[in-house]
């Protein structure tokens, strides 16, 4: 199995701000903009709450609940009205579709979506950040790919319930990917079977992938069994050594900036299986039902 930790969500660059960790702890990822999309942020709904006001306001008006919304990868049943037989899904194409394929990932490998968050609170009716505080990094939802799919070679009729996905209304796209959910897997021969996909509905201190005594949220603090030392391969676009730093229990990681999908094969990291069961565990009460 490989593990692919993938970053979605608004960042300074598509949105032009974090996500919002709302007064509750819910982690509320909003979708990137895309013009193209017939999804609308007024469309989706998170916990009862329509994207389309705290877009607006954390975003000081710049989007709007009737702008278009990428909303991908799509993993909460309730976010918005769908077909009979939706599965939750993930669309990739252009150099990060690439990535994914020059690294062989395939049905039976774990995205772990992770993204740029912030506090929120409601000031004066209004949503604003927490004056204080800071942006970092955390997961959010995962999804273990059942089947792989390229868009451009789907008959008329096929995957009827994903026709509203985003993926599926641009041009020709040969590298146009979509990665559907497992109904359930699991991490090792006997061990728990989980659901193919969910979110962590809470933040909790181990979702956090940020160091806390960093003011970078792309300085990471990670279980020491990341460590790429042994000769094994290191996680995808973090080759270099000088990236990464060895204090068990931890580890520590300046994590590439650019780039959306890292990959690690985790047949050569088997101590991470107990780090995922834990966060899975965390995530029971956000899974897709099996």
């Amino acid at each position: 199995m490989r593990l692919i930790l993938s970053r979605k969500g608004f960042d300074s660059s598509a949105g032009g701000c974090p996500s919002p960790v709302l007064p509750d702890g819910s982690l509320c990822v909003l979708p990137i903009p895309d013009t193209r999309s017939r999804i609308r942020y007024d469309d989706v709904v998170f916990d009862k709450r329509r994207l389309g006001k705290i877009a607006r306001d954390l975003t000081g008006g710049r989007i709007r609940g009737s702008h278009g919304a990428h909303l991908d990868p799509d993993l909460i049943a309730g976010a918005y009205p769908r077909g009979e037989g939706w599965r939750p899904v993930l669309g990739q194409t252009g150099s990060a579709q690439g990535h994914l394929r020059n690294q062989g990932v395939e049905a039976g490998d774990l995205f772990l979506f992770f993204g740029v968050f912030r506090h929120a609170e409601i000031h004066h009716r209004r949503w604003r950040f927490v004056p204080g505080t800071r942006p970092f990094h955390a997961l959010w939802g995962w999804l273990h790919i059942d089947q792989v799919h390229t868009v451009d070679e789907l008959g008329p009729d096929a995957l009827p319930w994903a026709r509203y996905h985003p993926h599926l209304h641009g041009e020709p796209d040969p590298g146009n990917t979509l990665y559907t959910s497992s109904l359930s897997f699991r991490l090792a021969d006997g061990a728990e079977v989980w659901s193919g996909s969910g979110v962590f509905p809470k933040l909790r201190e181990e979702l956090v992938l940020t160091d806390p005594q960093s003011r970078l949220p792309t300085r990471w603090r990670l279980p020491a069994g990341f460590y790429p030392g042994d000769k094994r391969p290191p996680l995808s676009y973090h080759t270099r050594p000088d990236r990464w730093c060895l204090e068990p229990p931890w580890c520590y990681l300046s994590c590439a900036a650019r780039g959306q999908e890292f990959v690690l094969d985790l047949d050569a990291y088997p101590e991470l299986t107990d780090w995922l069961t834990g966060l899975l565990r965390t995530g029971r009460a956000g899974q897709h039902p099996l």
